[in-house]
């Protein structure tokens, strides 16, 4: 637990005041090492495991689970079970981080405090028979403290400090306590900000929104008003459009033969859903827009 919570307390005074004495390529690594922890959260527990908006081989889900684990927020399983009660139950009190408790508790206080019992009931009532039989999920679920601990902090640390000599306080600070801090909460904006501020283009009665912040430091999870109006489409976001690299990494693996039947929504049903239900102030540019087609809802790319 030591361990864990170590970074929160050397949160202030990491990364300002090391950088002239750190190796460039260890901030390199660093931020190299922060994208891999995204992906695995982003293209991996989120877009691939708890809504399967895509297939991936198992060398592609091998190296998700790789990448999930340097991140360290839980095992696949769990996320993936706490990720569908949320979106199922969101603003209730079965959403584990409720952002109408205010930004502290859907930012972190969710961590910190026992469950809602109404999490914990409807977590149990969630069908994860998905996640039973990938051998890979559950593989990491048995395996989780030691492929978290030594993917999270002994490799990163150890990389820097014995293939280019940097300093060992260096690389455990940098690579480990700023990069791990910065990730988490990164992640946790878009449980906190996404679902508090931002613009409501297709669902206003909702409280995600498309939140800026977001989507850069977690690159493209956060065009939320969007993802949990159209939860299965692959790219969270609108067709793709903008900036998304956890669309872009699941493109490559799909060019490579590794991924297959990613799911879009047709620009048909975006644009219904927006006339219906949207914040009507983001129709003023309707230059993109296109007129009802025969697409179907779903379809697979």
């Amino acid at each position: 637990m030591l361990l864990l919570w170590r970074p929160f307390i050397l949160w202030p005074y990491t990364g300002i005041y090391l950088i002239p004495a750190a190796n460039p390529r260890t901030w390199i690594w660093t931020w190299l090492y922060y994208i891999c922890g995204v992906l695995g959260v982003t293209s991996g527990a989120h877009r691939l495991w708890a809504h399967r908006s895509y297939k991936a081989t198992w060398p592609l889900r091998l190296l998700l689970m790789l990448f999930n684990s340097t991140a360290a927020q839980n095992s696949i399983f769990d996320w993936v079970r706490d990720h569908r009660v949320h979106h199922k139950y969101s603003e209730t009190d079965a959403d584990p981080h409720n952002a109408k408790r205010g930004f502290f508790f859907a930012h972190v206080g969710w961590l910190l405090m026992k469950k809602h019992p109404d999490v914990i009931t409807k977590g149990q009532q969630s069908d994860l028979t998905d996640l039973y039989s990938d051998k890979i999920v559950m593989f990491q679920k048995r395996n989780y403290k030691l492929l978290s601990n030594f993917f999270n902090v002994v490799f990163p640390v150890f990389v820097p400090w014995y293939f280019w000599n940097e300093n060992f306080f260096n690389a455990y600070i940098i690579c480990f306590a700023f990069r791990y801090v910065t990730i988490l909460n990164a992640s946790w904006t878009v449980n906190s900000l996404a679902h508090l501020w931002g613009s409501k283009p297709y669902d206003k009665t909702i409280n995600p929104a498309e939140n800026f912040i977001s989507i850069f430091v977690v690159i493209g999870e956060g065009f939320h008003n969007f993802h949990h109006s159209f939860p299965q489409d692959y790219t969270a976001s609108e067709l793709g459009l903008r900036f998304n690299p956890s669309k872009w990494f699941i493109d490559l693996a799909e060019l490579l033969g590794l991924a297959s039947d990613l799911k879009t929504v047709s620009k048909d049903v975006i644009l219904k859903r927006r006339m219906r239900t949207g914040d009507m102030q983001h129709m003023a540019n309707k230059t993109n827009e296109v007129k009802p087609s025969r697409e179907p809802p779903i379809s697979n790319k």
